[in-house]
Formats: structure tokens, C-alpha cells, sequence
């Protein structure tokens, strides 16, 4: 097994909303285990080039209904979702 490499950061996009903020999921060394996050464009560059992010695909199947495929971004667009 390879070493935990902390150098790596890795960096999926998983969706835009409507006023333009990026959601993505960042990652520390493992890919696997990462941290949703969501920012204006302009900051999300920023970070990304900061960070020297590797980008990855969109997950396979991301955006099923199963109970093992839910994510924080889900809930807060039901509820945020504008009037």
C-alpha cells in the first residue's frame, strides 16, 4: 500500500447553482475521503490554483435516489430552494 500522500489534493465538481456558486468535493491525499464544499467562481479558481489541485470526473452514477447516494448539497437545495 502506497504512503498517505498530503501533498495531493484532488478536486470534484458536482454542480452549479443558479447564482453561479460552484459545489465541488475536495480531497487531502485519498480521493475517496473529501469534504463538500461550494464558492463564488472567482474563489473557487483561486483555490484550486492555491491548493494545486489534481480535477477529477464526476462520479459514476452521482445523482441516483438510493439511500447510500445522498449528499449535503441535496438537502440544502430542497430546502433553500427560492419561492
Amino acid at each position: 500500500m502506497a504512503p498517505f500522500d498530503t501533498t495531493r489534493r484532488y478536486v470534484r465538481v458536482t454542480g452549479e447553482r443558479d447564482n453561479g456558486f460552484v459545489e465541488f468535493d475536495f480531497a487531502v491525499g485519498e480521493p475517496e475521503i473529501f469534504v463538500e464544499m461550494i464558492l463564488p467562481p472567482a474563489a473557487f479558481a483561486e483555490f484550486c490554483h492555491a491548493n494545486h489541485v489534481e480535477r477529477l470526473e464526476a462520479a459514476a452514477g452521482e445523482g441516483g435516489a438510493d439511500d447510500w447516494n445522498w449528499r449535503l448539497a441535496d438537502a440544502t437545495r430542497t430546502r433553500f430552494k427560492p419561492q
